[in-house]
């Protein structure tokens, strides 16, 4: 019976993470749901700016720390260990869902694309990123990515086994095309107003941040993954390989 909830579990969470991912391509997109990033201000600026930055923080302290290793080994002490992924995309998927609800636009225009093949050009690179967001998510295994794996082993009684180290073609030109996806989502925009680069900027410093601290956790799961750092580029194809051209011509 506890299996077959936590199995239940891990399906209810995923549901919610994925109604929450179609939501956030409306809400970043400014089309489609109720309320998105350059809906209507309901108070004053600098109350609205407080706001969206303590939003963007919430999220970002619940992501970092809850991924965390040290974390994770206490919190399997209070949810059962199959259960601890499903719970980390079920807190992410409500952290968003407060930033939905509770978002404040700030307003203003930093820039306007008016060229139909520019404003086309640029919802094409926004919907590349979700596209290439999900691609990605199957590239390491997207069903233990959301902790649906973990919940399916549990409810057959097999033991869980992490996913090994790999590098499909894709990470081998960037260690991180996941988030080369969100940042093509983050900037790619036909109105870039202040509201969206307040987002753009805060969550483009969380990515930077994070990969630090999920790099750190790889090379300490990983031996290997040293000399892979050395090799490929972070979030830039080739710039590794252009660098060590200018060396060695140098």
């Amino acid at each position: 019976m506890k299996r077959t909830l936590i199995f239940l579990y891990g399906i209810a969470s995923y549901a919610v993470f994925f109604a929450t991912f179609l939501y956030a391509i409306g809400f970043i997109g400014d089309f489609g749901v109720p309320k998105t990033l350059d809906s209507p201000r309901d108070v004053g600026l600098g109350t609205a700016l407080l706001i969206d930055l303590g939003l963007l923080a919430l999220f970002a302290v619940q992501h970092s720390v809850m991924a965390r290793p040290a974390f994770k080994r206490v919190w399997t002490k209070l949810v059962p260990a199959a259960a601890e992924r499903c719970t980390y995309v079920l807190f992410s998927s409500l952290a968003l869902i407060l930033m939905f609800i509770y978002w404040q636009p700030i307003g203003g225009a930093i820039w306007t694309f008016t060229s139909p093949g520019a404003v086309a050009a640029s919802y094409a690179v926004f919907a590349a990123g979700w596209a290439l967001l999900l691609y990605v998510t199957f590239l390491i295994d997207h069903f233990d990515l959301f902790g649906l794996r973990q919940v399916w082993l549990e409810l057959r009684r097999k033991p869980y086994t992490p996913v090994p180290f790999v590098t499909p073609w894709l990470y081998r030109q960037v260690r991180h095309p996941l988030y080369v996806g969100w940042l093509m989502i983050f900037w790619a925009t036909p109105v870039m107003t202040v509201t969206h680069l307040v987002f753009a900027l805060m969550t483009t410093a969380y990515i930077l941040v994070g990969i630090q601290l999920e790099e750190r956790d790889l090379a300490d799961a990983h031996p290997e993954y040293a000399e892979y750092r050395r090799r490929v580029p972070m979030l830039v194809p080739f710039m590794r390989r252009r660098r060590s051209e200018q060396i060695s011509l140098g």
